[in-house]
């Protein structure tokens, strides 16, 4: 943490907002640590229809993704060109995400025609209406906070969620291609957003809103997860 704090974020407002976002990703940590679905991958209890049933739910927020972030983007004014040029680059790059995450729920033996015709669970419509609203305010600087969780998931869960599931299921890496290309490359989307920290928070109001907005952020999406279950 330490390294982290002094050699990517150099400012005393972005080191204070990037201590505040460590201690909302561990509390979401805790929340996902509850949700059952994640439960039972993590004690080995998981099964493929388990795995298709999770695959079904976070497609339909995967999908939105790139429609909040382009959204974000051109919100942004001349102010935070730098921002906002990072932002569409960020799109550009996870636009097609949903594409490999369909791919994987047909091999492990759903239909197409199910995920592209799924619909969003209590959580992924609360997470999609917060986020859009959000991404459509001026200079929405507080997004970094959701990209913060996103972004960290893949970071820090995905490749262990992928190995967990193969695992649990007799898997090859055939069908957990989505999370494990999210494990090996979301390490440099995170270093994006710790080079961001020190342009878009600049003040304690800065700080609150991008907080604020990971805060919610978490908790939406461990609601999306624990929404798996209930339908």
């Amino acid at each position: 943490m330490n390294s982290v704090m002094n050699h990517r974020v150099t400012t005393r407002a972005g080191q204070d907002c990037l201590q505040g976002l460590m201690r909302i990703w561990f509390d979401f940590e805790r929340q996902l640590g509850r949700v059952p679905v994640i439960q039972r991958l993590e004690r080995g209890r998981f099964t493929l229809e388990d795995y298709r049933h999770l695959l079904l739910h976070l497609r339909q927020q995967v999908v939105e993704g790139a429609r909040w972030i382009t959204r974000g983007a051109s919100s942004f004014d001349r102010d935070f060109t730098e921002v906002r040029a990072m932002v569409i680059g960020h799109a550009g790059e996870e636009h097609r995400d949903y594409e490999m995450l369909e791919a994987d729920y047909v091999a492990a033996g759903g239909e197409r025609r199910a995920i592209v015709e799924g619909e969003r669970n209590a959580g992924s419509e609360a997470l999609h209406a917060f986020m859009m609203y959000r991404a459509s305010q001026p200079n929405p600087v507080d997004l970094i906070g959701a990209m913060w969780i996103i972004e960290g998931l893949g970071q820090k869960m995905a490749s262990d969620w992928a190995r967990r599931v193969d695992d649990a299921t007799g898997g090859d890496g055939g069908y957990t291609r989505f999370m494990r290309y999210h494990g090996e490359n979301d390490d440099a989307h995170l270093d994006k957003l710790y080079a961001l920290l020190d342009r878009v928070c600049r003040d304690a109001a800065d700080r609150r809103a991008i907080l604020r907005t990971a805060r919610v952020v978490a908790r939406l999406y461990a609601l999306q997860l624990e929404e798996v279950d209930h339908d």
